[in-house]
């Protein structure tokens, strides 16, 4: 966000800045996302159920059946203010006070600063590039004998490396979680953005695991603010007490433009498919000029390269190629406070003309 501020300050005096730095889409949610919130608006300024809406609700049990041939009691899903909320509500609701919880590394920063700020304890475990940064479950197993958790919050598709488990790993990762007594939250957010083998969701493969998604990345709906969590019986109400109390419900018209967005499924998925186009161009335009990358993102919008050719400060390299190229990227550091200093994060969200754009300036930067 800093870097953002510093690359609006610089276009404000008149640069041309290329944006690869945030981690959203550059295009609105669907044309009848906007047609469905016009026509509520004049109705649609109360609360809902602490829930959310039940026909929003519904359609996301039935978004389940067709993606991953389980569709979930709609009572078991609550509708958050993205997944933010989702994940302090997963935290406060399935662990006590203090309690350790594991998070990859390099992982999404916002996992250990929640984390922290609610006063539970958070266990790293590294992933590394040579496994394409993929969490096994022969990791869990190894973190836990160091230093037991009693929860385990996973992506996949990862930010900001994009890696992502396929089904039988990711199975193998729930098992684990099983066995040594450790509640699974599966973050899902970058679901319906993969390059290959569709994404696996924990949902038909533990029973008590949490699932948190949003519309945020997939249905190019950031702003909205709306997501939701599937949830084990044993945490519906106890979940929903906790929505009421710090929340109330999630925003009247974005769960009007969430239920349109379900709909829009060719949509989403033409710009999937610019995303496609761009992870090829950027990834390989990347490699081309030095940066190291363990092959090409299997899901998400990320490409997470190793500057350790050029620098071994990323924040520093970071904040030179803003200043002297307009171009907008995001330090390691973020994601990983150990090993982050040899890292950049590039998002290929954006145009393939910005990708180019991009990838030029950037050549000219290290060759200088």
């Amino acid at each position: 966000m800093e870097i953002l501020a510093r690359a609006k300050a610089l276009e404000a005096a008149g640069r041309d800045v290329l944006y690869l730095q945030t981690g959203e889409p550059d295009v609105p949610p669907a044309p009848r996302v906007i047609e469905a919130v016009r026509a509520a608006l004049p109705e649609a300024q109360r609360y809902t159920h602490s829930k959310g809406q039940i026909e929003l609700r519904r359609a996301i049990a039935e978004s389940y059946g067709v993606r991953h041939g389980v569709v979930p009691d709609p009572e078991r899903i609550v509708v958050t203010m993205g997944s933010s909320s989702g994940f302090i509500l997963a935290f406060l609701s399935s662990f006590a006070p203090g309690a350790a919880i594991a998070v990859t590394r390099p992982g999404y920063p916002a996992y250990l600063n929640t984390l922290v700020g609610l006063g539970f304890r958070p266990v790293e475990i590294p992933v590394t590039a040579e496994n394409g940064w993929r969490l096994s479950a022969a990791d869990i197993e190894a973190a836990h004998a160091r230093t037991p958790f009693a929860g385990l919050l996973f992506a996949s598709p990862a930010n900001p490396t994009g890696a992502s488990v396929d089904r039988t790993a990711l199975a193998e990762i729930a098992a684990s979680c099983t066995r040594l007594g450790i509640r699974l939250i599966s973050d899902e957010i970058y679901h319906g953005l993969d390059y290959g083998v569709p994404s696996a969701s924990a949902l038909p493969l533990a029973a008590d695991a949490i699932i948190i998604n949003s519309f945020s990345k997939y249905h190019c709906m950031t702003g909205w603010r709306i997501g939701w969590m599937v949830l084990p019986e044993d945490l519906v109400r106890r979940t929903e007490m906790l929505q009421q109390n710090l929340f109330i419900s999630a925003p009247t018209l974005s769960q009007i433009a969430a239920r349109a967005a379900l709909g829009e499924t060719e949509y989403a998925e033409a710009q999937r498919a610019r995303y496609a186009v761009n992870r090829d161009r950027l990834s390989r335009g990347l490699a081309s000029i030095g940066f190291g990358l363990p092959g090409l993102p299997d899901g998400a919008f990320y490409a997470y390269a190793d500057v350790s050719a050029f620098t071994n400060d990323s924040l520093d390299f970071c904040m030179r190629l803003l200043d002297e190229t307009g171009v907008a990227s995001t330090p390691g550091i973020d994601f990983d406070r150990t090993d982050g200093k040899r890292y950049l994060r590039f998002s290929f969200a954006g145009s393939p003309e910005t990708m180019d754009k991009a990838l030029q300036r950037i050549a000219g930067f290290v060759g200088r």
